[in-house]
Order: structure tokens, then sequence, then C-alpha cells
């Protein structure tokens, strides 16, 4: 199975998203959207990962994942069962979302 590749100019499509929560429902969001790559959006074509992350105070919650391509990606966010897991998060959160490109990575 492909794993997160951090490398630059990577031929492939990251997206950062980072959802604003209350603190109190950090926790539901964190296993909706789990449960949601677990169930619906590792299957899809084009999928490579799916890294959630939460902050440290319980006010954000972020997802960082790939793509094999823009395409597969928007083929994702036009997918039913997809944007219906979407929404689930969506009610607890609002959220940012961005596609980017990796530029430079430093290690020690």
């Amino acid at each position: 199975m492909p794993s997160t590749t951090i490398a630059p100019h990577a031929e492939l499509t990251t997206l950062v998203n980072v959802f604003t929560v209350d603190p109190a429902r950090q926790r539901e969001l964190v296993e909706i959207l789990t449960g949601a790559t677990q169930k619906v959006m590792q299957y899809r074509e084009g999928f490579i990962s799916a890294n959630i992350h939460a902050s440290t105070d319980g006010t954000r919650v972020l997802n960082y994942a790939q793509w094999s391509s823009t395409d597969a990606y928007q083929a994702m966010l036009d997918d039913p069962e997809c944007r219906e897991h979407m929404s689930e998060a969506a009610a607890l959160a609002t959220f940012d979302p961005h596609v980017y490109t990796v530029e430079s990575i430093h290690h020690t």
C-alpha cells in the first residue's frame, strides 16, 4: 500500500484541510474523519494517504491527505458517498481546505 510521501515537486496532489472545532468536540471530529477514511476515502481511485492531526489545545484538526492527481481528488469531492461523510465533519467544525505542492523539505 502506498504511504505518505513528502518530497519536493512530487507528482501527486496534497490536500491540507484545517478544521476549527470546539475543544469539547475535537475527539468526535477526529473519529468522524478517521472513520470516513477507513470506510470510504481509502477505497477511492487515486487515494494515497490521509493523516489526521489533533492540536494540543483542542481547537483544530488537520487532515494532510494525498491523491494521485487533482482529478482523483476532485472525483472524491464529487462522489455522493464521500460528500455524505464530509457533511458529518462539516456539521461539527468550520474547515479551510487547500491543495498544495511541496516546495522544500529539511532534515537534521
